[in-house]
């Protein structure tokens, strides 16, 4: 009489077709995909070089720093929000929820043709400052701020009441408190999901193209779909993924390890 498999055995059996299904799969798409049209649309090097240095030193350059003024005006107004979120007065709570709510469930896209088009018309004869940098920094501010309030929001509630007690009774007022004592310890706990939020913006910044910009203005993917438009390849378009993959990988890396570090130090 045959004996029955062991968990470890049958687990082990598991994992195996797991691996032979998984190995087959990609036999099956390498030995079906037209490689040379794929190389001929994607991958023209002669191409590829001439889109350089300019990928770096216009879209790129524009892609970074349209994303970190996004994330330092989303930083910035999110801590207000979030501190409205908490505080006592109800109207400061109603206002927060409520932006919140409407900037969380409206699609990024939606909060760059209002910054474009209806701030304009609903305030005729000004100017965002900073032409097309100011409006991108602005969408991607407003936007990145609904999420950023509720993380700092929990990394605030996340730190002990007993840190809040004891500056109290050092003779701190609630606001040097918060600002000395409770906020910096709640940066701490939020960083990893903040730099997370970094990374998401970074790929948020493609959305400037519905605002119209000029050719020293592009970012990674106007500037590679504008190329490709003109060469008829694709190629640049690859180029441009490319280098949005040299910033997002080390910064998810850089997610992870302070999620690591966080989980060790807790």
């Amino acid at each position: 009489m045959t004996s029955r498999l062991t968990r470890r055995q049958r687990r082990r059996i598991s994992q195996g077709v797991q691996y032979a299904v998984f190995v087959a799969v990609l036999v099956l798409i390498g030995l079906g995909a037209d490689w040379d049209r794929l190389q001929n649309q994607f991958a023209q090097k002669d191409l590829a070089s001439e889109l350089f240095p300019d990928i770096i030193t216009i879209a790129l350059r524009n892609t970074v720093v349209y994303t970190v003024s996004g994330f330092v005006f989303g930083l910035v107004l999110g801590l207000v929000i979030a501190l409205m979120r908490l505080s006592s007065v109800a109207p400061y709570r109603w206002v927060a929820s409520v932006y919140i709510e409407i900037f969380r469930g409206l699609p990024a896209l939606l909060i760059f043709i209002f910054v474009g088009v209806a701030v304009p018309l609903a305030f005729p004869g000004t100017e965002i400052p900073g032409g097309t940098y100011g409006k991108v920094a602005l969408g991607l501010g407003l936007v990145a701020a609904a999420y950023m309030a509720e993380t700092i929001r929990a990394g605030i509630q996340a730190v002990p009441k007993g840190q809040m007690e004891a500056a109290r009774s050092l003779g701190f007022s609630h606001a040097r408190a918060m600002v000395s004592v409770v906020i910096p310890q709640a940066f701490r706990i939020v960083i990893p999901p903040l730099t997370n939020e970094l990374v998401l913006l970074f790929k948020d910044s493609s959305l400037v193209l519905f605002l119209g910009v000029t050719l020293q203005e592009r970012e990674l993917t106007k500037f590679g779909r504008d190329l490709a438009s003109q060469t008829a390849n694709s190629t640049p378009i690859l180029v441009a993924g490319l280098c949005y993959l040299l910033v997002t990988v080390p910064l998810s890396i850089v997610v992870r390890r302070l999620e690591a570090r966080a989980d060790k130090a807790r």
